[in-house]
């Protein structure tokens, strides 16, 4: 009894399954920052890490094994006192107790058992004990055809862009599945993102949070995946390369924002 009394004192308050439940209830958008441990925080990102018009921070990456992940997530936590962060894990060995929740991602798109379920058997028990923010998660990777790190580490394809039913029959699987959130990539790096069509039929369907990454390189790209009903936004290339994306992208979040409140 003691020992079942302090794993639940150890829970991690729900502070990310929060934010998105409250971002697809309300119509607001946020935005996201990932963050790969094999790159680390860019000295130039630290003052906007803890903008209070950020709202999540993801550390993980398809090549990451998990060392230096805890050193990284301790980076992270004296830079930022209020953005939580959450765990975007690559691979069983991305767990750690520094994270304030984890993703608990299964790639629906692939046929790879391994990481519909396999991973996520090895490392059940350690986040069980962890005390993290468990958030049952969809991930579908959908692009034009685009093989990036992530398809090459899950020895899995993506979904295309122009597979629209296919993508929503998908997404509609991990409903009956019980996942609680869905996250579509067209991967890190990628030269296209998710598709208009593709977010706004996927969420007409699950009318869960939505997460789409991947390939949102530019404003307009944002403004779009917003319009068609994505949630949350998550950045990660482009913001390695210019850390000003970020700002603009706030700042874009802001006054989408404002103009839904407006109306």
């Amino acid at each position: 009894m003691h020992f079942l009394h302090d794993l639940k004192k150890k829970r991690k308050v729900k502070k990310v399954k929060r934010l998105l439940k409250r971002l697809s209830q309300s119509g607001n958008k946020g935005v996201a920052l990932l963050i790969d441990p094999e790159k680390g925080v860019n000295p130039r990102l630290h003052q906007v890490l803890d903008s209070p018009e950020l709202d999540l921070i993801l550390v993980g990456g398809s090549y990451c094994t998990g060392e230096g992940l805890e050193e990284l997530l301790r980076e992270i936590k004296r830079i930022v006192a209020k953005v939580p962060i959450c765990i975007f894990p690559g691979s069983q060995g991305q767990v750690s107790q520094e994270a304030d929740a984890l993703l608990f991602l299964s790639l629906l798109s692939g046929r790879n058992p391994e990481y519909l379920i396999g991973h996520q058997v090895h490392a059940a028990r350690q986040i069980h004990q962890s005390g993290l923010e468990v958030i049952p998660t969809a991930y579908i990777l959908v692009n034009n055809g685009e093989l990036l790190s992530v398809h090459s580490v899950s020895q899995t394809l993506p979904l295309l862009n122009t597979q629209v039913q296919l993508i929503t029959d998908t997404a509609l699987a991990g409903k009956f599945l019980g996942m609680q959130c869905f996250y579509l990539d067209a991967g890190s790096g990628s030269s296209v993102a998710v598709s208009q069509e593709v977010i706004f039929e996927v969420k007409s369907l699950v009318k869960s949070p939505l997460i789409v990454g991947g390939g949102l390189d530019s404003g307009q790209k944002v403004k779009m995946a917003f319009d068609a009903g994505a949630d949350l936004v998550v950045l990660g290339n482009r913001v390695e390369k210019d850390p000003s994306f970020l700002e603009e992208i706030l700042q874009i979040k802001t006054a989408y924002n404002f103009s839904l409140k407006a109306d």
